[in-house]
């Protein structure tokens, strides 16, 4: 058949008129509303519906999950393919099959990630501990719910908690899980959200249910008391500071310290580790170590390998000969993710907004909705038993005459009517006659009725004991009390991370394992870093550089001294002199850019050896101004490599230099002005960023050139140049003070 030609709609060119009215109809809109009305609802939806955990301590994707399996019968049944609970999740949880099975990855035994995984998983699930040890596919793997799922969904059939429709209205799903115990600080949780997050460390299932109990005799009681410290899944040990403990408890925020577990196998000459820090891999601990040896800083392990395998985590150090492994541990952990600080944000929703917490407040939360649980369950019951005595009040009337209510059914003509014809018989409302007319003819018998009349006075004590429940706080709160017992004692287990006290350890310093001896340091103007004991100084010949380049400073130190390196990009990169090997005159020595990784294009301008940081620094800026700086603002207490902001970069550096007591500096022009001044002219800067003060007075388009203390300037008359006061002009340089060409900070 011959294909149908396709109909082509012509359209008309664009013209000046049309484009003028396609202008007329754009509409600005302020940042500001266009954030409100388009950003704001996708903040609030991931904060609200995604990424911060409830009272009950799960996310939205938690909740789904676990309840699609305790409605598919998983929580006393056996295991299905994961792929099967995935799919049947989507009726809840639409947000594809990948998030979904790595949300029950988490929540896996396989994975340990959890102090009580909620999911009884079988097959490859990962480690939480591993970032190469992938989870096999969803169809490869079964699952059911855990055991103390019980906890999770106790009563949720009694009205507990309330329901909602899920995303089409085609089934209802729990707001929140009835948890009989405090999940929320036994389960550890991350979540990322719009503008905040939420980091929850978990804690002992045990030593929370006896917090809790702790909490609802006495609000006041000391926590740290019965909840003790943090408990992580992954072991290890706890560095215990209860001043940070108590801060953390107090505010929701805060860190706690954790460290490696390791033994020494005497025998093999090696290591084994095999505990981590939660939120650490094996992979991360194995590459810093890999690094620090081939930088040189850890010279004692021959070989590192990672020997993980069924029997648990295991990564195997091996020792050279001689080797001290307890010194050598001390250097790891200090240098390495074997210790860690796994920082705390109880960033918590509670009625709908996000609130951080500390643990008081949080437990003070929870005891307060499951109160409310409680007491719906009780009030469930009630209505249950309350509507079952009344249909039993009702044929408690039919024993005075059985034979009576048997002829009033026999005797009706119509069956719509036997309802009417009891109540009104017998004295009976709609429901009761209801009841007696749905009895069995076998079960119209004297033996019968009595056993069920029976039931009227247990179920009266019964639903008294209901009210009275209802009606007393106290009586609920024993009832939560009793049930925190029976889950401690059916799930608790000892505490999986050991506790070290701060004041026990022996920190890593690192100047102790760093032999120490004198050196001689030695920059050249490209850069180029030197090294040079006094015995390779002394047999050495002369200094070698690469063409066109030449000595800038050099400087006494020691092998432990620090090293500060100033480039002309206004930073500052800090070392330690004991990182470069030792080298000789006649080499070119190290390649400061590449050794420090600094910026491309970044040169070196000036090195100096702060000691312990007593002195000052001076910079001196081609517009005239010099900055005096203390050294201390150049000490950190943390490790940082790099400080920015080292000095002003509002005009180019002309010239540094560095004092411990004031000293006269001479400063000279490109105008050929020389100028002397002290340096208690000067006062200190507070920021390393100071453009400072004016010095020097230029002229014209002169600028400084370059600043050196007065011994090396070359001038002779002193006097002629020398001032009291700044700023000054100077003085034109005498051809007896000109000297030899001083050396200038030149550009690159």
């Amino acid at each position: 058949m011959p294909r149908k030609k396709k109909t082509e709609e012509k359209v008309a060119p664009l013209s000046a008129e049309n484009v003028v009215g396609l202008r007329a109809e754009t509409v600005e809109q302020p940042i500001t509303e266009t954030l409100e009305t388009n950003y704001m609802p996708y903040a609030m939806s991931v904060i609200v519906s995604r990424a911060i955990p409830e009272i009950d301590g799960f996310k939205p994707s938690h909740r789904k999950l676990l309840y699609t399996m305790y409605k598919m019968g998983l929580l006393n049944g056996a295991r299905t393919k994961s792929a099967n609970i995935v799919g049947q999740t989507m009726r809840l949880n639409p947000h594809g099959d990948a998030a979904i099975y790595e949300t029950m990855v988490r929540l896996s035994k396989g994975n340990e990630a959890l102090n009580a995984p909620f999911v009884d998983s079988k097959g490859s699930f990962g480690k939480a501990y591993s970032r190469d040890m992938a989870y096999a596919a969803s169809r490869y793997t079964e699952a059911k719910l855990a055991p103390i799922c019980a906890e999770l969904f106790r009563d949720i059939d009694k009205d507990t908690v309330d329901f909602t429709d899920n995303y089409d209205g085609s089934m209802k799903e729990p707001m929140l899980l009835p948890t009989s115990f405090p999940n929320i600080l036994v389960s550890s949780n991350l979540g990322i959200a719009v503008g905040m997050a939420s980091q929850i460390c978990g804690f002992n299932l045990a030593e929370t249910c006896e917090a809790a109990i702790q909490y609802i005799k006495d609000p006041d009681c000391d926590l740290l008391e019965y909840l003790i410290a943090p408990d992580f899944p992954g072991g290890g040990e706890l560095i215990y500071n209860r001043d940070a403990l108590a801060e953390l408890y107090a505010t929701g925020r805060g860190g706690v310290r954790l460290r490696a577990k390791w033994r020494y196998i005497k025998e093999a000459n090696l290591i084994e580790v095999y505990e981590i820090p939660y939120g650490t891999t094996v992979e991360a601990i194995i590459d810093k170590s890999a690094e620090l040896i081939k930088t040189g800083k850890v010279r004692e392990i021959s070989d590192i390998r990672d020997e993980t395998d069924l029997g648990g985590l295991k990564i195997a150090i091996d020792l050279k000969r001689g080797t001290d492994p307890d010194k050598l541990m001390q250097k790891l952990m200090s240098m390495t993710p074997l210790t860690d600080t796994f920082s705390c944000n109880f960033n918590i929703l509670i009625a709908g907004t996000p609130r951080v917490l500390g643990v008081r407040e949080i437990l003070d939360e929870w005891v307060a909705w499951r109160i409310q649980c409680v007491r719906r369950r009780v009030w469930y019951d009630l209505q249950i038993k309350s509507k079952k005595l009344h249909l039993l009040e009702g044929m408690k009337k039919i024993l005075l005459d059985i034979d009576k209510a048997i002829s009033i059914i026999r005797n009706t003509e119509s069956e719509s009517e036997v309802v009417p014809n009891l109540m009104i018989g017998f004295g009976i409302d709609e429901e009761q006659a209801e009841y007696v007319a749905e009895i069995k003819l076998r079960n119209i018998n004297r033996e019968y009725i009595l056993k069920r009349t029976d039931e009227i006075d247990s179920l009266s004590e019964e639903i008294a004991d209901l009210k009275d429940i209802t009606n007393s706080q106290a009586r609920i709160k024993r009832i939560i009390s009793d049930e925190l017992k029976d889950v401690a004692k059916k799930y608790g287990t000892p505490r999986k991370t050991t506790i070290v006290m701060e004041d026990e350890l022996t920190e890593y310093k690192p100047d102790e394992h760093i032999e120490d001896y004198p050196v001689t340091l030695f920059l050249s103007r490209h850069g180029y870093f030197k090294k040079i004991t006094p015995l390779s100084l002394r047999m050495g010949g002369e200094q070698k550089y690469k063409e066109e380049d030449e000595l800038r400073i050099s400087v006494e130190a020691s092998n432990r001294s620090e090293l500060l390196v100033f480039t002309d990009k206004a930073q500052v990169y800090k070392a330690r002199v004991s990182d470069f090997e030792d080298t000789k005159a006649s080499s070119l020595g190290t390649y400061l850019p590449a050794t420090l990784n600094m910026d491309e294009g970044e040169s070196v301008v000036w090195m100096t050896v702060p000691g312990d940081y007593s002195g000052s620094l001076l910079f001196f800026f081609e517009n005239g101004k010099a900055a005096r700086v203390p050294l201390a603002g150049y000490e950190t207490k943390t490790n940082r490599r790099r400080l920015t902001a080292a000095y002003s970069d509002r005009s180019p550096l002309a010239a540094m230099t560095d004092f411990k007591k004031e000293k006269e500096m001479c400063v000279f022009t490109s105008d050929g002005r020389a100028l002397i001044f002290s340096t208690s002219l000067l006062s200190p800067k507070t920021t390393r960023s100071s453009q400072g003060v004016s010095v020097m007075s230029l002229k014209g388009k002169a600028k400084v050139t370059d600043a050196v203390d007065v011994e090396k300037s070359g001038i002779v008359n002193h006097s002629r140049y020398r001032v009291r006061k700044l700023p000054a002009a100077g003085a034109l340089l005498k051809p007896e003070d000109r000297g030899e060409d001083q050396l200038t900070i030149e550009e690159t």
